[in-house]
């Protein structure tokens, strides 16, 4: 085998997939068919829950030191109000896509992952052992790389989903968005923020200094994917919608997106997998699909890394579309219906009214705030507490190995026993995992943890946290030493005999 596993795409879903595979101890190498990262701006923000991903393994603070935390939301373009309690990080960060895909990639670096740029896949062949990818590169470099398994994180138009034969059923395109980088000196106001007209609507945010992401909005207007997008197709379109162009100028990068709304029919095939918008592409409405991607990658990568190096068995993979794919299916559903809300016209005026006059009460914001954010995904999980499944509050601790609260116990990206009992219980089951999983003594700075779309849930005993955060058993009292028993062999593996 030339490497364990190759990543095809070197975008944020597959530089981060790459950071936890080596984090893991797994031999990775990325390809990627440009011979450079572009510098286009590309996508805006990180929501809530990746950027506690990117605490939970120690790193968020470079993205906080780029980006500008924004404490507004939206929901078709409806303000949403955010929530302090349910997380330490509640409001998006505003970061554009050229500066994660530069940090990612600066860890990927520090970790000791290989990119091999220009060098494009162009075909895959499986057996029982490995895959086969056949590569597209510069003269002199390897045409083929034999790995065990390959992950397609290479956009939505994967050619590694095509190779593999995996279907991508959904609904066509009803619109057309062209989206901009440029100076605005004709513009008076400070921002535009989805100001609607009659075929469709527009906006204008600065982003920096002089200038502007601009986004126009036009329904029943689809255009063919392939044909190029132009800065002048950008002119026209504002000023359809606005009357004037603001005497738009010095375009730095321009780029086009509809609502056609498609995912991976199964995320699986053999030793292939899918992640990003490899595996779903969706109206960009509320910013999800990079940080779906990137949660993506945090669910997929220590999985594939415990089977890889054989601590579990591959079945333990099948879960990867079993969690993720409702995942996607419901962001697919909340953007479609986030389209048809931005729709021109009286009716659409009338819904959002109503819909707008309802977001005013609190479980409806909770709702629509915990679907946006990703803090409210309940993945299934043995036992019937009320932590099994979602991700792990961020509790303050007092832990013996110093550790103040929980995510600093997950920055080595291994699974935590935490036991908050002070008992011998937890620790005696957990002997026969001593090598896969840390035991961690501590006491809870707090009677109850916040858990969105829950409110305040009573601080367990003892809880098993994967290395993705999401709480795989948890108890009250004295713990079922079986039912973590059963936990423990089901997510990673068999205990050690002796």
């Amino acid at each position: 085998m030339d490497t364990d596993v190759v990543i095809a795409g070197a975008g944020p879903t597959g530089l981060m997939l790459a950071c936890e595979l080596r984090l893991a101890g797994v031999d990775v190498v990325v390809v990627e068919r440009l011979a450079e990262r572009t510098g286009e701006s590309r996508a805006g923000g990180m929501h809530s829950r990746t950027l506690e991903v990117l605490d939970q393994r120690g790193i968020l603070e470079r993205f906080l030191a780029v980006g500008e935390l924004q404490p507004v939301g939206h929901f078709s373009g409806l303000y949403l109000e955010f929530d302090e309690s349910e997380s330490r990080h509640p409001y998006p960060l505003m970061i554009l896509q050229s500066a994660i895909e530069r940090l990612l990639e600066e860890r990927a670096a520090e970790l000791g992952v290989r990119v091999r740029r220009s060098s494009e896949v162009c075909g895959i062949r499986q057996d029982e052992a490995g895959v086969t990818v056949e590569l597209g590169t510069e003269q002199g470099a390897p045409k083929t790389l034999r790995a065990r398994y390959l992950v397609g994180c290479d956009g939505g138009r994967s050619t590694v989903r095509k190779l593999a034969g995996i279907d991508f059923p959904g609904t066509e395109a009803t619109m057309t968005a062209l989206i901009g980088d440029v100076e605005l000196p004709g513009l008076t106001e400070d921002y535009v923020w989805v100001r609607r007209c009659a075929g469709g609507d527009f906006s204008a945010i600065a982003f920096e200094p002089g200038w502007f992401r601009v986004i126009t909005s036009e329904y029943d207007r689809v255009v063919d994917r392939d044909e190029p997008t132009t800065f002048e197709q950008l002119r026209e379109s504002l000023v359809r919608l606005a009357g004037t162009d603001y005497g738009m100028h010095s375009p730095r990068w321009v780029s086009r997106f509809n609502d056609a709304a498609r995912q991976a029919a199964r995320y699986r095939q053999g030793r292939v997998l899918l992640a990003g918008d490899a595996a779903h592409i969706h109206f960009p409405a509320g910013g999800q699909g990079l940080n779906m991607g990137v949660q993506d990658a945090f669910n997929l990568g220590w999985k594939l890394a415990s089977v890889v190096r054989g601590r579990a068995p591959e079945s333990l993979l099948d879960s990867y579309h079993d969690e993720r794919h409702p995942v996607g299916e419901r962001v697919l559903h909340n953007t479609r219906a986030q389209s048809a809300l931005a729709r021109p016209g009286a009716q659409t005026d009338a819904l959002r009214e109503v819909f707008g006059s309802l977001m005013v009460f609190d479980d409806v914001n909770g709702h629509l705030r915990g679907m946006l954010t990703a803090l409210d995904i309940r993945y299934p999980a043995g036992g019937d507490h009320k932590l099994a499944g979602r991700r792990v509050p961020d509790a303050g601790l007092k832990a013996a190995d110093g550790a103040t609260r929980v995510y600093e116990l997950l920055h080595s990206g291994r699974p935590v026993l935490l036991d908050l009992s002070g008992s011998a219980g937890p620790a005696a089951a957990v002997a026969g995992w001593a090598d896969r999983v840390d035991l961690v003594e501590a006491r809870s700075e707090d009677d109850f943890w916040p858990v969105p779309a829950l409110g305040e849930v009573r601080a367990p005993a003892a809880l098993l946290i994967r290395p993705d955060g999401h709480v795989a058993w948890a108890a009250d009292g004295v713990p079922d030493t079986l039912a973590l028993r059963t936990a423990l062999t089901t997510w990673f593996g068999p205990a050690l005999r002796g």
